[in-house]
């Protein structure tokens, strides 16, 4: 009886059978790799550069300390400034200074607005609320002021530390606890599979620890660059890299070996350009700047930012996004581990007798 699916010599092989010798071949898994990492380079580029390019106005939240509408200069100068930014002034009134100061201290507002009764305007930014934006408005009130007539004064009200100038120092300690977070979870599950469930999730946890106080040391006890409240400053890189290790486990569980499309496509390509860190949420695309404060680039960047610049004004939202994320990760991993590429029998030795 002859075994057909093995084709002799000079007997060339049914369709089935080129198709089941494809499936086999590790040139299917290699050339589909090819493709997704042709589309990935774009989708990278392109996510980075519609983000951050060319960061463009599209409404920036400014106090004004008395009824700007009773001032034609307030009038005056705030429609020279929409004009000049294509943009929208979105204005909050105040009846003091110091009301006004708090507004740009719980991060409410990016600039206050002073009008005098004599042609005259102060604005003060507040460059550690957005560096973007603060340079935004400091290169535009001036040429505003001149083709108004109207004086204006720029001064900066809560500068960004010596060691960060461009604010960026924050959005790369971030970046890095994101990317790390990830990267360690796929090296527990390429090197170290046969962790339990309970020990996966501890050892994420262990190297979020560890990997924070790194990153925090680094950046603030060997280069100064950044003046760190260090506790509170760690434990948010330390949640952020749990956060992003769990993330990549939970899809690890639900796609297998796939799971590094969707935590790429959500931390990184998504994430971390909407997370306003590298640009305010201000002059982000509209889109980018609400969802990124709901995934965990966004979330780590808001809670280190309030933490170093804004001491005593720490809000609880970045904190239950990451919450609700790593929550969620772990949840969907625990109730579904069976679907996890790894693992071993925990039975005793005596019952496997």
């Amino acid at each position: 009886m002859s075994d057909t699916s093995h084709p002799g010599h000079g007997t060339s092989p049914t369709p089935a059978q080129r198709r089941a010798r494809l499936k086999e071949s590790p040139l299917l898994p290699a050339a589909v790799l090819v493709l997704i990492l042709t589309a990935a380079a774009a989708l990278f580029a392109g996510s980075y550069t519609y983000s951050m390019a060319d960061p463009t106005p599209r409404s920036i939240p400014t106090a004004v300390t008395r009824d700007y509408g009773q001032a034609a200069v307030g009038r005056r100068f705030l429609d020279g400034l929409e004009e000049s930014l294509n943009a929208a002034v979105k204005v909050h009134v105040y009846d003091t200074a110091a009301e006004a100061r708090t507004a740009v201290e719980e991060q409410r507002v990016f600039a206050i607005l002073d009008v005098r009764d004599d042609d005259r305007v102060t604005l003060d930014l507040s460059a550690a609320s957005g560096a973007s934006v603060a340079e935004v408005l400091a290169e535009t009130a001036p040429a505003v002021g001149r083709r108004t007539g109207i004086s204006v004064t720029v001064q900066d009200i809560n500068p960004l530390q010596e060691g960060d100038p461009r604010g960026l120092a924050i959005f790369y300690i971030s970046l890095a606890a994101v990317i790390i977070g990830f990267v360690g979870a796929i090296q527990l599950s390429v090197h170290a599979r046969a962790l339990t469930p309970f020990e996966r999730i501890a050892f994420t946890a262990l190297y979020a620890l560890l990997g924070g106080f790194a990153i925090a040391a680094t950046v603030d006890w060997l280069l100064g660059a950044l003046d760190l409240p260090f506790v509170e400053s760690w434990l948010i890189l330390a949640f952020t890299l749990f956060t992003s290790g769990m993330v990549f486990t939970m899809f690890n569980t639900l796609v297998g070996r796939w799971a590094m499309l969707p935590t790429w496509g959500l931390m990184v390509l998504l994430g971390n350009p909407s997370s306003g860190g590298a640009v305010s949420w201000p002059l982000l695309p509209s889109p980018l700047g609400l969802i990124g404060r709901w995934l965990p680039p966004g979330a780590s960047v808001n809670a280190q930012h309030t933490a170093v610049y804004f001491a005593g004004y720490q809000h609880a939202f970045p904190f239950l996004v990451l919450a609700g994320w790593a929550l969620v990760s772990c949840a969907v991993f625990w109730t579904w581990r069976h679907r996890h590429p790894g693992g071993r029998e925990t039975r005793p030795a005596h019952a496997a007798i």
